[in-house]
């Protein structure tokens, strides 16, 4: 097994195949069944083909040696999920639906916040889906405690490293494309207060003409830049936890048909109407606009910027240590600004940056520091950054001195492997397990 697939491998058993949300609209009747047992625990088909088709998703090649290596990471799961009962090994319903709730303002701000395109799309209610859900992420949390108990402590020496690189056949060394190391430090222009005020007075205009009889529905039709825009602002019943907490506090303070003032939320200035309460429950509507930064509020950023570059150049300050206290990138800013690969290491194929980025260095020589860059987020708000070309590998064959990261990470991740699988066959006297004959040939508990 090459270095890239033992990676790959290896972090799949460490974090678990195990399916979060499936997308049904469209699929056909399929004939569900058993296919393994650990104690009360079950694993259908319909489990494995879905993590099966995530691992082909990601690019993998089909192989039947995949999928049984798939079947038997989900009954290992089911194993850790077993012994955690009879070892009290628990997790709270509180931390249960606190990363439901997360997870659910996630996916729900994919679709703007929408409910009723979130439902459209999987085919089922809200509540249905955080039903679906729950009961995965109950058993994902366990898997993951299981495995802080019994792999959190592993580490590996150099000399392990070493041994493990001089295993693999020289011939079966992956050749690695050129590979960058990029920072960046990206500021979000703040929107003036003037800038604020201004739609916090055209929204509490707009909510006159409503409170003076014309359509909630049609205005906000007219005005709103959400998504929920072409619904009438609708966002449909929602339960409590889910939205943002000013939005949900705003509209739990109404009566049923009352309109809020307008207030500010992380995507924006609101007003909401509250439509009706149930239970934990309530349904609602918004109007929302979207404060856009002026050219003197993009140039005292860039200003900013320009500054914190500045210092760096002049070996005042390191790039990672302003990134860190200065970077609005939450996905960057922890790394010390650096992007990072699959695995977690610093150094990208350049093949794998995003176009800009690659682009930009393309022109640069290594160390140096761009000027502040206008560019949009993913989210479409317009930010500011600076890049820092840190180093550069040209392409060439896995060795110690170039890939001791990626080395390192794979010999951990073999070593933590090779952990767990001793403890399932240990752990697996203390349970029932029974595994459907159609998959013999996968000799999971030979």
């Amino acid at each position: 097994m090459g270095l890239r697939s033992l990676i790959k491998f290896c972090l799949a058993i460490l974090i678990g195949v195990i399916p979060v949300l499936g997308h049904s609209q469209g699929e056909g009747v399929v004939v569900d069944e058993i296919i393994a047992k650990v104690d009360n625990y079950i694993v259908l088909r319909s489990d494995l083909e879905k993590a099966y088709t995530g691992y082909l998703a990601n690019g993998n090649p089909a192989s039947p040696n995949a999928k049984c290596r798939i079947l038997a990471q989900l009954i290992s799961g089911k194993l850790m999920v077993a012994k955690a009962e009879i070892d009290s090994v628990i997790v709270t319903d509180l931390e249960v639906d606190n990363n439901l709730s997360r997870r659910m303002q996630m996916i729900l701000s994919q679709y703007g916040g929408s409910e009723e395109q979130l439902e459209e799309y999987y085919g089922k209610s809200i509540e249905q889906i955080q039903n679906d859900v729950r009961d995965e992420i109950k058993e994902q949390l366990i898997v993951q405690r299981m495995q802080e108990t019994i792999i959190s402590d592993v580490r590996v020496t150099p000399s392990e490293v070493k041994r493990f690189f001089n295993r693999i056949p020289r011939d079966s060394l992956p050749f690695f494309s050129t590979e960058v190391e990029v920072g960046q430090i990206v500021k979000i222009p703040e929107v003036s207060n003037s800038q604020k005020d201004g739609l916090k007075r055209q929204l509490s205009e707009i909510r006159e003409r409503i409170l003076a009889g014309e359509s909630f529905e049609a205005l906000a039709k007219e005005y709103s830049q959400g998504p929920s825009a072409r619904y009438g602002g609708n966002l449909g019943f929602t339960k409590r936890g889910i939205m943002a907490s000013e939005f949900e506090a705003a509209a739990l303070r109404l009566k049923p048909g009352e309109i809020s003032r307008p207030f500010e939320t992380q995507f924006g200035i609101h007003i909401v109407q509250l439509i009706e309460r149930r239970g934990n429950e309530y349904n609602s509507r918004h109007i929302l606009l979207i404060p856009e930064p002026s050219a003197d509020d993009v140039s005292r950023t860039t200003s900013f910027l320009d500054s914190l570059r500045t210092l760096v150049m002049a070996d005042s300050v390191s790039f990672e240590k302003v990134a860190k206290e200065h970077s609005d990138d939450a996905y960057t800013a922890g790394n010390g600004g650096f992007f990072e690969d699959r695995e977690g290491g610093s150094m990208i194929s350049s093949e794998d940056l995003d176009p800009v980025v690659f682009f930009t260095i393309d022109t640069m020589k290594v160390g140096k520091i761009t000027q502040p860059l206008s560019f949009r987020l993913d989210d479409g708000k317009e930010a500011v950054r600076i890049l820092f070309y840190k180093s550069k590998v040209k392409p060439h064959q896995a060795n110690l001195k170039d890939d001791w990261q990626k080395i390192q990470m794979a010999t951990l991740n073999e070593k933590k492997s090779n952990i767990l699988n001793e403890w399932f066959n240990k752990a697996r006297e203390d349970v029932f397990i029974s595994i459907d004959t159609g998959y013999d040939q996968c000799g999971i508990l030979n």
